[in-house]
Protein backbone atom coordinates (compact mmCIF):
# COMPACT_ATOMS: atom_id res chain seq x y z
CA UNK A 1 0.00 0.00 0.00
CA UNK A 2 2.83 2.22 0.77
CA UNK A 3 4.24 2.05 -2.26
CA UNK A 4 1.26 2.26 -4.36
CA UNK A 5 0.47 5.52 -2.72
CA UNK A 6 4.28 6.64 -3.91
CA UNK A 7 3.22 5.88 -7.06
CA UNK A 8 0.01 7.75 -6.95
CA UNK A 9 1.82 10.61 -5.47
CA UNK A 10 4.62 10.43 -8.66
CA UNK A 11 1.59 10.34 -11.08
CA UNK A 12 -0.54 13.13 -10.41
CA UNK A 13 2.73 15.62 -9.80
CA UNK A 14 3.71 14.63 -13.10
CA UNK A 15 0.11 14.94 -14.46
CA UNK A 16 -0.66 18.24 -12.94
CA UNK A 17 2.53 19.59 -12.76
CA UNK A 18 2.72 20.01 -9.21
CA UNK A 19 5.44 19.78 -6.38
CA UNK A 20 5.56 15.97 -4.86
CA UNK A 21 5.21 18.00 -1.32
CA UNK A 22 1.89 19.21 -2.87
CA UNK A 23 0.45 16.31 -3.27
CA UNK A 24 1.85 14.72 -0.08
CA UNK A 25 0.16 17.67 1.93
CA UNK A 26 -3.36 16.71 -0.15
CA UNK A 27 -2.94 13.29 1.21
CA UNK A 28 -2.04 13.87 4.47
CA UNK A 29 -5.12 16.55 4.70
CA UNK A 30 -6.88 13.78 3.57
CA UNK A 31 -6.17 11.32 6.00
CA UNK A 32 -6.27 13.80 9.15
CA UNK A 33 -9.94 14.79 8.08
CA UNK A 34 -10.74 11.45 8.18
CA UNK A 35 -9.35 10.78 11.29
CA UNK A 36 -11.35 13.46 12.65
CA UNK A 37 -14.63 11.66 11.99
CA UNK A 38 -13.89 8.96 14.28
CA UNK A 39 -13.78 11.60 17.39
CA UNK A 40 -16.91 13.14 16.46
CA UNK A 41 -15.56 16.68 17.88
CA UNK A 42 -13.42 19.46 16.85
CA UNK A 43 -9.91 17.87 17.66
CA UNK A 44 -7.05 18.71 15.78
CA UNK A 45 -5.31 16.00 14.21
CA UNK A 46 -1.99 16.03 12.20
CA UNK A 47 -0.75 13.49 9.65
CA UNK A 48 3.08 12.97 8.39
CA UNK A 49 3.79 10.87 5.15
CA UNK A 50 7.24 10.15 5.22
CA UNK A 51 8.37 11.26 1.52
CA UNK A 52 10.45 8.36 0.77
CA UNK A 53 9.14 5.28 2.28
CA UNK A 54 5.16 6.07 2.25
CA UNK A 55 4.97 5.54 5.77
CA UNK A 56 2.54 7.93 7.47
CA UNK A 57 1.92 8.71 11.39
CA UNK A 58 -0.81 10.45 12.83
CA UNK A 59 -1.29 12.83 15.92
CA UNK A 60 -3.23 14.60 17.72
CA UNK A 61 -2.53 17.87 18.97
CA UNK A 62 -3.49 21.03 21.61
CA UNK A 63 -2.56 24.56 20.68
CA UNK A 64 -1.00 26.04 24.04
CA UNK A 65 -3.02 29.14 24.84
CA UNK A 66 -2.03 31.48 27.74
CA UNK A 67 -3.57 31.00 31.36
CA UNK A 68 -5.80 33.93 31.41
CA UNK A 69 -7.69 33.69 28.22
CA UNK A 70 -9.44 30.17 29.18
CA UNK A 71 -10.47 27.72 26.70
CA UNK A 72 -12.82 28.44 23.74
CA UNK A 73 -12.30 24.72 22.40
CA UNK A 74 -11.07 21.66 25.67
CA UNK A 75 -10.99 19.50 22.41
CA UNK A 76 -8.01 20.88 20.50
CA UNK A 77 -6.43 23.73 23.54
CA UNK A 78 -4.70 23.74 26.30
CA UNK A 79 -3.78 26.38 28.93
CA UNK A 80 0.07 26.76 29.27
CA UNK A 81 0.31 26.11 32.96
CA UNK A 82 -1.05 22.35 32.16
CA UNK A 83 1.13 22.21 28.90
CA UNK A 84 4.53 23.20 31.30
CA UNK A 85 3.51 20.34 33.37
CA UNK A 86 4.13 17.76 30.51
CA UNK A 87 6.92 20.29 28.84
CA UNK A 88 8.50 22.77 31.11
CA UNK A 89 9.81 25.18 28.26
CA UNK A 90 6.71 25.32 26.18
CA UNK A 91 5.46 29.02 25.22
CA UNK A 92 2.48 30.11 24.21
CA UNK A 93 0.89 28.90 20.82
CA UNK A 94 3.61 25.75 20.41
CA UNK A 95 1.52 22.49 19.79
CA UNK A 96 1.52 19.39 22.22
CA UNK A 97 1.14 16.14 19.95
CA UNK A 98 0.18 12.57 21.21
CA UNK A 99 0.35 9.64 18.25
CA UNK A 100 -2.52 8.41 18.05
CA UNK A 101 -3.59 5.62 15.86
CA UNK A 102 -3.51 5.67 12.01
CA UNK A 103 -6.26 5.30 9.70
CA UNK A 104 -5.77 3.16 6.75
CA UNK A 105 -5.62 4.86 3.96
CA UNK A 106 -8.00 2.05 1.90
CA UNK A 107 -10.81 3.56 5.01
CA UNK A 108 -11.14 6.99 3.03
CA UNK A 109 -12.30 5.76 0.20
CA UNK A 110 -10.30 6.09 -3.10
CA UNK A 111 -12.93 8.98 -4.56
CA UNK A 112 -12.83 11.14 -1.21
CA UNK A 113 -9.11 11.06 -1.58
CA UNK A 114 -8.89 11.65 -4.63
CA UNK A 115 -11.48 15.14 -4.13
CA UNK A 116 -9.42 16.47 -1.47
CA UNK A 117 -6.03 15.80 -3.49
CA UNK A 118 -7.99 17.36 -6.73
CA UNK A 119 -8.85 20.33 -4.37
CA UNK A 120 -5.26 20.43 -2.82
CA UNK A 121 -3.87 20.86 -6.19
CA UNK A 122 -6.49 23.10 -7.69
CA UNK A 123 -5.32 25.69 -4.93
CA UNK A 124 -1.92 25.22 -5.28
CA UNK A 125 -2.30 25.92 -9.01
CA UNK A 126 -4.68 29.14 -8.20
CA UNK A 127 -2.21 30.12 -5.87
CA UNK A 128 0.57 29.91 -8.18
CA UNK A 129 -1.46 31.87 -10.79
CA UNK A 130 -1.71 34.77 -8.35
CA UNK A 131 1.87 34.68 -7.40
CA UNK A 132 3.05 35.18 -10.72
CA UNK A 133 -0.12 37.80 -11.47
CA UNK A 134 1.05 39.62 -8.54
CA UNK A 135 4.61 39.46 -9.28
CA UNK A 136 4.20 41.58 -11.84
CA UNK A 137 3.62 44.56 -9.80
CA UNK A 138 0.66 45.90 -11.81
CA UNK A 139 -1.07 48.32 -10.09
CA UNK A 140 -4.38 48.68 -12.58
CA UNK A 141 -6.20 45.21 -12.97
CA UNK A 142 -7.86 45.24 -17.03
CA UNK A 143 -10.21 42.52 -17.15
CA UNK A 144 -13.26 41.74 -18.37
CA UNK A 145 -16.63 40.92 -16.06
CA UNK A 146 -17.66 37.48 -15.76
CA UNK A 147 -19.86 36.93 -13.68
CA UNK A 148 -22.10 38.77 -10.49
CA UNK A 149 -21.62 37.39 -6.95
CA UNK A 150 -24.09 38.47 -4.38
CA UNK A 151 -23.48 41.95 -5.64
CA UNK A 152 -19.73 42.16 -6.17
CA UNK A 153 -18.44 41.28 -9.74
CA UNK A 154 -15.90 38.64 -10.56
CA UNK A 155 -13.63 40.24 -13.28
CA UNK A 156 -11.57 37.76 -15.12
CA UNK A 157 -8.02 39.05 -16.38
CA UNK A 158 -6.12 35.56 -18.56
CA UNK A 159 -6.42 33.03 -15.57
CA UNK A 160 -6.47 35.26 -12.83
CA UNK A 161 -9.85 36.66 -11.26
CA UNK A 162 -10.46 39.64 -9.13
CA UNK A 163 -13.44 40.77 -6.94
CA UNK A 164 -14.81 44.31 -7.51
CA UNK A 165 -17.14 44.85 -4.22
CA UNK A 166 -20.02 46.61 -4.35
CA UNK A 167 -18.59 49.43 -1.94
CA UNK A 168 -15.85 49.95 -4.29
CA UNK A 169 -18.09 50.48 -7.40
CA UNK A 170 -18.73 54.16 -8.67
CA UNK A 171 -21.57 55.47 -7.67
CA UNK A 172 -24.97 54.60 -10.33
CA UNK A 173 -22.11 52.60 -12.48
CA UNK A 174 -24.06 49.45 -13.74
CA UNK A 175 -21.50 47.17 -15.29
CA UNK A 176 -22.58 43.81 -16.95
CA UNK A 177 -21.17 40.36 -18.24
CA UNK A 178 -18.55 41.00 -20.79
CA UNK A 179 -18.04 44.50 -20.00
CA UNK A 180 -14.17 45.49 -19.96
CA UNK A 181 -13.25 46.54 -16.68
CA UNK A 182 -9.92 48.69 -14.91
CA UNK A 183 -9.59 48.72 -11.37
CA UNK A 184 -6.60 49.41 -9.07
CA UNK A 185 -5.34 46.49 -7.09
CA UNK A 186 -5.81 46.97 -3.39
CA UNK A 187 -4.36 43.46 -2.64
CA UNK A 188 -5.24 40.24 -1.93
CA UNK A 189 -7.06 39.18 1.02
CA UNK A 190 -6.32 35.27 1.61
CA UNK A 191 -9.76 34.70 3.84
CA UNK A 192 -11.65 35.56 0.86
CA UNK A 193 -13.75 31.89 -0.77
CA UNK A 194 -13.55 33.00 -4.84
CA UNK A 195 -11.33 35.52 -5.84
CA UNK A 196 -8.99 36.97 -3.95
CA UNK A 197 -7.54 39.75 -5.91
CA UNK A 198 -9.40 43.02 -4.22
CA UNK A 199 -10.08 45.97 -6.28
CA UNK A 200 -11.49 49.33 -6.25
CA UNK A 201 -12.79 52.08 -8.94
CA UNK A 202 -14.07 54.50 -6.23
CA UNK A 203 -10.75 54.89 -4.19
CA UNK A 204 -8.88 57.77 -4.81
CA UNK A 205 -5.63 55.22 -5.83
CA UNK A 206 -7.28 54.31 -8.18
CA UNK A 207 -7.47 58.11 -9.67
CA UNK A 208 -4.12 58.79 -9.29
CA UNK A 209 -3.09 55.37 -10.98
CA UNK A 210 -4.90 56.40 -14.02
CA UNK A 211 -3.38 59.97 -13.91
CA UNK A 212 0.06 58.25 -14.08
CA UNK A 213 -1.10 56.52 -17.31
CA UNK A 214 -2.72 59.48 -18.35
CA UNK A 215 0.11 61.82 -17.63
CA UNK A 216 4.44 60.27 -18.82
CA UNK A 217 5.63 63.51 -16.52
CA UNK A 218 4.74 61.43 -13.48
CA UNK A 219 6.54 58.23 -14.34
CA UNK A 220 9.26 59.98 -14.77
CA UNK A 221 9.08 61.65 -11.51
CA UNK A 222 8.84 65.47 -12.55
CA UNK A 223 5.17 65.73 -11.50
CA UNK A 224 3.92 63.96 -8.14
CA UNK A 225 0.03 63.45 -7.14
CA UNK A 226 0.43 64.63 -3.28
CA UNK A 227 -3.00 63.88 -2.28
CA UNK A 228 -6.86 63.10 -3.26
CA UNK A 229 -10.40 62.97 -2.44
CA UNK A 230 -12.71 61.71 -4.17
CA UNK A 231 -16.67 61.67 -4.12
CA UNK A 232 -16.63 59.12 -6.63
CA UNK A 233 -18.94 59.18 -9.78
CA UNK A 234 -19.55 62.91 -8.94
CA UNK A 235 -16.56 64.77 -8.21
CA UNK A 236 -12.83 64.93 -6.65
CA UNK A 237 -10.02 66.84 -6.39
CA UNK A 238 -6.22 66.15 -6.96
CA UNK A 239 -3.08 68.27 -5.51
CA UNK A 240 0.06 68.22 -7.59
CA UNK A 241 3.08 69.19 -7.54
CA UNK A 242 6.15 69.64 -10.02
CA UNK A 243 9.96 68.57 -9.07
CA UNK A 244 10.96 70.41 -11.73
CA UNK A 245 10.04 74.57 -12.62
CA UNK A 246 10.14 73.91 -16.28
CA UNK A 247 6.77 71.84 -15.68
CA UNK A 248 3.45 73.46 -14.94
CA UNK A 249 1.54 71.18 -13.27
CA UNK A 250 -1.56 71.65 -13.70
CA UNK A 251 -1.43 72.27 -17.43
CA UNK A 252 0.52 69.53 -17.71
CA UNK A 253 -2.44 66.87 -15.57
CA UNK A 254 -5.11 68.78 -18.19
CA UNK A 255 -3.53 67.91 -21.24
CA UNK A 256 -3.92 69.74 -24.73
CA UNK A 257 -7.39 71.25 -24.76
CA UNK A 258 -8.08 68.54 -21.68
CA UNK A 259 -7.29 65.47 -23.62
CA UNK A 260 -5.38 63.93 -20.25
CA UNK A 261 -7.96 64.64 -17.62
CA UNK A 262 -10.42 64.03 -20.33
CA UNK A 263 -9.12 60.71 -20.26
CA UNK A 264 -9.45 60.31 -16.29
CA UNK A 265 -13.15 62.05 -16.30
CA UNK A 266 -14.43 59.03 -19.18
CA UNK A 267 -13.26 56.42 -17.28
CA UNK A 268 -14.59 57.34 -14.21
CA UNK A 269 -18.21 57.99 -15.55
CA UNK A 270 -18.00 61.69 -16.37
CA UNK A 271 -16.60 62.37 -12.55
CA UNK A 272 -15.67 65.99 -12.68
CA UNK A 273 -11.84 66.38 -11.61
CA UNK A 274 -10.60 69.83 -9.75
CA UNK A 275 -6.55 70.10 -10.09
CA UNK A 276 -5.17 71.77 -7.28
CA UNK A 277 -1.49 72.86 -6.77
CA UNK A 278 0.39 71.55 -3.71
CA UNK A 279 1.78 74.05 -1.76
CA UNK A 280 3.96 73.27 1.72
CA UNK A 281 2.20 76.35 3.27
CA UNK A 282 -0.94 74.80 4.70
CA UNK A 283 -3.28 77.93 4.18
CA UNK A 284 -2.50 78.35 0.41
CA UNK A 285 -3.04 74.67 0.13
CA UNK A 286 -6.26 75.10 1.73
CA UNK A 287 -6.77 78.47 -0.75
CA UNK A 288 -5.93 76.21 -3.50
CA UNK A 289 -8.40 73.76 -2.56
CA UNK A 290 -11.25 75.67 -2.19
CA UNK A 291 -11.08 76.26 -5.68
CA UNK A 292 -13.18 77.83 -7.40
CA UNK A 293 -14.20 80.05 -4.49
CA UNK A 294 -12.42 82.82 -3.26
CA UNK A 295 -11.25 83.60 -0.34
CA UNK A 296 -10.71 86.74 1.82
CA UNK A 297 -8.89 85.49 4.73
CA UNK A 298 -8.14 82.55 6.52
CA UNK A 299 -6.89 81.93 10.53
CA UNK A 300 -4.78 79.35 11.52
CA UNK A 301 -5.68 77.09 14.68
CA UNK A 302 -1.89 74.66 14.53
CA UNK A 303 -3.57 73.19 17.92
CA UNK A 304 -6.92 72.01 16.55
CA UNK A 305 -5.32 71.30 13.05
CA UNK A 306 -8.04 73.30 11.91
CA UNK A 307 -8.89 76.44 9.50
CA UNK A 308 -11.19 79.54 9.69
CA UNK A 309 -11.72 80.24 6.35
CA UNK A 310 -13.84 83.78 5.13
CA UNK A 311 -15.33 84.17 1.79
CA UNK A 312 -17.84 86.87 0.85
CA UNK A 313 -21.51 86.42 0.62
CA UNK A 314 -21.04 85.21 -2.89
CA UNK A 315 -18.74 82.62 -2.73
CA UNK A 316 -20.16 81.11 0.49
CA UNK A 317 -22.37 78.63 -1.82
CA UNK A 318 -19.22 77.76 -4.02
CA UNK A 319 -16.97 77.46 -1.02
CA UNK A 320 -19.50 74.64 0.91
CA UNK A 321 -20.63 73.37 -2.58
CA UNK A 322 -23.93 71.24 -3.07
CA UNK A 323 -24.28 69.17 0.00
CA UNK A 324 -21.27 70.48 1.59
CA UNK A 325 -19.18 68.60 -1.11
CA UNK A 326 -16.79 71.07 -2.10
CA UNK A 327 -15.39 71.92 1.53
CA UNK A 328 -15.33 68.17 2.29
CA UNK A 329 -13.50 66.97 -0.28
CA UNK A 330 -10.95 70.10 0.26
CA UNK A 331 -10.58 69.24 3.70
CA UNK A 332 -10.09 65.74 2.74
CA UNK A 333 -7.16 66.74 0.34
CA UNK A 334 -5.48 68.99 2.41
CA UNK A 335 -6.07 66.93 5.87
CA UNK A 336 -7.04 69.94 7.79
CA UNK A 337 -10.86 70.82 9.04
CA UNK A 338 -12.09 73.56 7.48
CA UNK A 339 -14.88 75.70 8.88
CA UNK A 340 -16.33 78.14 5.81
CA UNK A 341 -17.94 81.63 7.31
CA UNK A 342 -18.88 84.79 5.98
CA UNK A 343 -17.40 88.32 7.03
CA UNK A 344 -20.10 88.46 9.38
CA UNK A 345 -19.79 85.48 11.25
CA UNK A 346 -15.85 85.65 11.55
CA UNK A 347 -16.45 89.64 13.12
CA UNK A 348 -18.82 87.44 15.62
CA UNK A 349 -16.43 84.96 16.78
CA UNK A 350 -13.39 87.31 16.72
CA UNK A 351 -15.63 89.59 19.64
CA UNK A 352 -16.69 86.28 21.16
CA UNK A 353 -12.97 85.00 21.27
CA UNK A 354 -11.68 88.72 22.20
CA UNK A 355 -14.55 88.72 25.07
CA UNK A 356 -13.19 85.31 26.20
CA UNK A 357 -9.57 86.95 26.69
CA UNK A 358 -10.86 89.67 27.92
CA UNK A 359 -12.47 88.50 30.89
CA UNK A 360 -9.59 86.16 31.55
CA UNK A 361 -6.81 89.12 31.94
CA UNK A 362 -9.24 90.96 34.03
CA UNK A 363 -10.07 88.31 36.44
CA UNK A 364 -6.90 86.46 36.64
CA UNK A 365 -4.43 89.60 36.12
CA UNK A 366 -6.59 92.23 38.34
CA UNK A 367 -6.34 94.72 35.60
CA UNK A 368 -9.10 96.47 34.27
CA UNK A 369 -10.94 96.35 30.62
CA UNK A 370 -8.66 98.72 28.77
CA UNK A 371 -5.10 97.67 29.66
CA UNK A 372 -6.57 93.72 28.59
CA UNK A 373 -7.61 95.34 25.40
CA UNK A 374 -4.15 97.30 24.76
CA UNK A 375 -2.94 93.00 25.50
CA UNK A 376 -5.82 92.05 23.21
CA UNK A 377 -4.53 94.52 20.78
CA UNK A 378 -1.04 93.86 20.37
CA UNK A 379 -1.58 89.72 19.74
CA UNK A 380 -1.55 88.55 23.37
CA UNK A 381 -4.16 85.80 23.75
CA UNK A 382 -3.12 83.51 26.70
CA UNK A 383 -1.29 84.11 30.49
CA UNK A 384 1.69 81.89 29.46
CA UNK A 385 2.17 84.67 26.39
CA UNK A 386 2.02 87.34 29.16
CA UNK A 387 4.10 85.59 31.68
CA UNK A 388 6.76 84.09 29.20
CA UNK A 389 7.20 86.18 26.28
CA UNK A 390 10.70 87.90 25.75
CA UNK A 391 10.25 91.11 28.12
CA UNK A 392 11.45 93.44 25.01
CA UNK A 393 8.53 92.31 23.17
CA UNK A 394 6.17 93.89 25.85
CA UNK A 395 8.13 96.75 26.55
CA UNK A 396 8.00 97.92 22.77
CA UNK A 397 4.27 98.20 23.74
CA UNK A 398 3.97 102.17 24.47
CA UNK A 399 1.38 102.42 27.18
CA UNK A 400 3.34 100.04 29.52
CA UNK A 401 6.65 101.21 30.88
CA UNK A 402 9.09 98.50 33.11
CA UNK A 403 7.25 98.37 36.06
CA UNK A 404 3.70 97.57 34.84
CA UNK A 405 4.84 95.34 32.11
CA UNK A 406 7.00 93.62 35.26
CA UNK A 407 3.83 93.97 37.57
CA UNK A 408 1.32 92.04 34.89
CA UNK A 409 4.12 89.03 34.40
CA UNK A 410 4.51 88.34 37.81
CA UNK A 411 0.70 88.49 38.11
CA UNK A 412 0.48 85.85 35.31
CA UNK A 413 3.01 83.91 37.02
CA UNK A 414 0.85 83.85 39.77
CA UNK A 415 -2.66 83.24 38.15
CA UNK A 416 -0.36 80.47 36.50
CA UNK A 417 0.78 78.48 39.21
CA UNK A 418 -2.75 78.64 41.31
CA UNK A 419 -4.41 77.69 38.29
CA UNK A 420 -2.24 74.52 38.25
CA UNK A 421 -2.50 73.72 41.87
CA UNK A 422 -6.10 73.89 41.33
CA UNK A 423 -5.91 71.74 38.01
CA UNK A 424 -4.18 69.03 40.11
CA UNK A 425 -6.78 68.87 42.78
CA UNK A 426 -9.32 68.61 40.45
CA UNK A 427 -7.36 65.61 38.92
CA UNK A 428 -7.37 63.83 42.55
CA UNK A 429 -10.65 64.15 42.61
CA UNK A 430 -11.35 61.85 39.30
CA UNK A 431 -11.82 58.34 39.69
CA UNK A 432 -7.98 56.02 38.87
CA UNK A 433 -9.45 54.80 36.13
CA UNK A 434 -10.97 57.72 33.96
CA UNK A 435 -7.14 59.10 34.71
CA UNK A 436 -5.92 55.81 33.13
CA UNK A 437 -7.83 55.29 29.78
CA UNK A 438 -5.98 56.21 26.92
CA UNK A 439 -6.30 59.64 25.33
CA UNK A 440 -7.08 61.45 28.91
CA UNK A 441 -4.80 64.47 29.53
CA UNK A 442 -4.61 66.48 32.51
CA UNK A 443 -6.85 69.29 31.14
CA UNK A 444 -9.11 67.16 29.74
CA UNK A 445 -9.97 65.81 33.38
CA UNK A 446 -9.72 69.55 34.33
CA UNK A 447 -12.60 70.01 32.42
CA UNK A 448 -14.32 66.78 32.89
CA UNK A 449 -14.41 67.43 36.72
CA UNK A 450 -15.95 71.17 36.10
CA UNK A 451 -18.79 69.34 34.76
CA UNK A 452 -18.91 66.86 37.37
CA UNK A 453 -17.29 63.78 35.21
CA UNK A 454 -15.30 62.08 38.00
CA UNK A 455 -15.44 58.49 36.48
CA UNK A 456 -15.16 56.57 33.77
CA UNK A 457 -18.73 55.33 33.55
CA UNK A 458 -19.57 58.80 34.24
CA UNK A 459 -17.97 59.87 30.48
CA UNK A 460 -19.45 56.91 29.02
CA UNK A 461 -23.06 58.06 30.07
CA UNK A 462 -22.08 61.25 28.03
CA UNK A 463 -24.19 62.04 24.55
CA UNK A 464 -21.33 62.88 22.11
CA UNK A 465 -23.01 66.38 21.80
CA UNK A 466 -22.35 66.89 25.42
CA UNK A 467 -18.89 66.26 25.50
CA UNK A 468 -18.15 68.45 22.64
CA UNK A 469 -19.84 71.32 24.53
CA UNK A 470 -17.64 70.55 27.96
CA UNK A 471 -14.25 70.02 26.70
CA UNK A 472 -14.50 71.64 23.35
CA UNK A 473 -13.06 68.92 21.28
CA UNK A 474 -13.67 67.89 17.48
CA UNK A 475 -16.95 65.66 17.81
CA UNK A 476 -15.55 62.86 15.91
CA UNK A 477 -12.35 62.75 19.10
CA UNK A 478 -15.42 62.92 21.42
CA UNK A 479 -17.20 59.84 19.35
CA UNK A 480 -14.09 58.00 20.24
CA UNK A 481 -13.14 58.77 23.31
CA UNK A 482 -16.83 57.67 25.00
CA UNK A 483 -16.37 54.73 22.95
CA UNK A 484 -13.16 54.04 24.43
CA UNK A 485 -14.93 54.99 27.80
CA UNK A 486 -17.50 52.14 26.92
CA UNK A 487 -15.25 49.36 25.85
CA UNK A 488 -15.24 47.54 29.18
CA UNK A 489 -19.33 47.15 29.23
CA UNK A 490 -18.61 44.38 26.51
CA UNK A 491 -15.54 42.98 27.58
CA UNK A 492 -16.33 42.34 31.08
Amino acid sequence: MNRELLMLVDAISREKSVERDVVFGAVEAALASATKKLYGTEVDIRVAVDRDSGEYETFRRWHVVPNEAGLQNADSEILLFEAQEQIEDIEVDDHIEEPVESVPIGRIGAQAAKQVILQKIRDAEREQLLNDFMSRGDKIFIGTVKRLDKGDIIAESGRVEGRLKRTEMIAKENLRTGDRVRAVILGVDPTQRGPQIMLSRSSPEFMKELFAQEVPEIEQGLLEIKSCARDSGSRAKIAVLSHDKRVDPIGTCVGVRGSRVNGVTNELAGERVDIVLWSEDPAQFVIGALAPANVQSIVVDEERHAMDVVVDEENLAIAIGRGGQNVRLASELTGWRINIMSAEESAAKHEQESESVRKLFVEKLDVDAEVADILIAEGFTSLEEVAYVPMQEMLEIEAFDEDTVNELRTRAKDALLTMEIAKEEKVEEVSQDLRDLEGVTPDLIAKLADGGIHTRDDLADLAVDELVELAGMDEADARTMIMKAREHWFTA
